[in-house]
């Protein structure tokens, strides 16, 4: 038989618990071509010092694990369970569920999600806690689990990917809802905590980060749209470059955007269906770098990191991107939500700034220093200083 108390002995401790929680929620939303039917969401600001997982499988069931300064209390609601409030007598929680919930947490089961308008009572059917301090993951401990079922409290199937959390389990999982292929290096990726980087995430779905689907959405999204030509230097109406262009290595180019001091953006490379392009940058001084591996890649530089023309210069944090701070304090705020409107993985400025300068290295030996055909020496210097990291 299946319980929350074996459930109990399968847990991590809470922080383990909370990074694979918020990998899965990542897992989730990339791997899904639209968030209204993700089952997994992380919300890190559930309330004032609290965080809580959510999974809702959309046919009645969910869990919500929630995490206080108190500690971590689990609630899981199987909605065929002879233990659900619909199923007792009194439309009551199943004795002893609840009872030995500590005063500390016992609030957390008080809100208005977990409950129906039908019954006065929270949905559940599976409750489990650990306050701060505590070495051990507990349940009520008096229990009477009906007799002939193998998982009583649904707890089995609600907590599955919370016992058994390996890749291949995680991986399984997904395909089973998604009904595709996914990569189980791209799974173990996310699940070890490593950043969710946009070839990770174009692993794990192709088409969500395709270069149609970015352009589709930024159309669709009149404040993405608005950023990137302006503050963003990349403005998708400014495909019309000052010169025509060459690259040693024989790939061609495609202007996508362009700013205001006459720089471009070029996709370089043949426009095959969901096959990433790197793109290069030339400005209107005669220089010239590749500043990311794909469309996603210069999205998230440019959103993340405005100053990125200085970091090529030799410019480092905390002085790149400081007087950018100064004159928009609220970009942290607008960062973050123009990612997410564009499905973009959130990163960080060292991240972003990492990616930029190995891409920057590959500019001179990987042929992408551009000329402008049939002029002699019109090669285009690189932008990036050999001084710089």
């Amino acid at each position: 038989m299946s319980t929350a108390h074996e459930t109990a002995a399968l847990l991590p401790d809470p922080g383990q618990l909370r990074a694979h929680l918020r990998a899965l929620a990542a897992l989730d939303a990339t791997i899904g071509d639209d968030p209204r039917f993700c089952r997994h969401t992380f919300d890190t600001a559930w309330g004032p010092g609290e965080e809580a997982a959510l999974m809702d499988n959309g046919a009645g069931d969910d869990f919500s694990v929630l995490f206080t300064p108190a500690g971590v209390l689990i609630r899981g609601f199987d909605h065929e369970s002879e233990m659900s409030p619909y199923a007792t007598d009194d439309e009551q929680v199943w004795p002893g569920v609840i009872d030995e919930v500590p005063a500390t947490l016992r609030p957390l089961l008080d809100e208005p999600a977990f409950y129906d308008d039908d019954i006065d009572a929270p949905l559940v059917t599976a409750c489990l806690w650990r306050e701060t301090g505590d070495t051990v993951w507990r349940t009520g401990s008096g229990i009477t689990f009906p007799a002939g079922s193998e998982d009583p409290d649904g707890s089995g199937f609600l907590f599955g990917l919370l016992t058994d959390r390996s890749p291949e389990a995680v991986q399984a999982h997904f395909e089973d809802y998604y009904e595709r292929r996914i990569p189980l290096e791209a799974i173990r990726h996310v699940l070890a905590g490593h950043p969710l980087t946009p070839a990770v995430a174009g692993a794990l779905n192709p088409a969500v980060l395709s270069d149609d689907a970015l352009l589709r959405r930024i159309a669709a999204h009149p404040e993405v749209a608005s950023y990137l030509a302006c503050d963003g230097e990349f403005d998708l109406a400014r495909t019309d470059p000052i010169e025509s262009i060459a690259l040693p290595n024989g790939l061609p180019v495609e202007p996508v955007a362009g700013c205001n001091a006459g720089g471009t953006h070029y996709l370089c490379g043949p426009a095959f269906p969901d096959g990433p392009r790197p793109v290069l940058y030339t400005d209107s001084e005669g220089q010239a770098s590749l500043v990311a591996e794909s469309l996603a890649e210069a999205l998230t530089l440019v959103i993340v990191l405005p100053s990125w023309h200085d970091a090529l210069a030799g410019f480092r944090p905390p002085a790149l991107n400081s007087d950018y701070l100064d004159d928009h304090p609220d970009h942290p705020t607008v960062r973050d939500r123009l990612l997410a409107a564009l499905r973009l993985p959130p990163a960080t400025d060292r991240e972003v700034l990492d990616r930029l300068l190995a891409t920057a290295a590959r500019t001179v030996p990987g042929g992408f220093l551009p000329h402008v055909p049939d002029e002699e020496d019109s090669s285009f210097q690189p932008m990036l200083e050999m001084s710089a990291e």
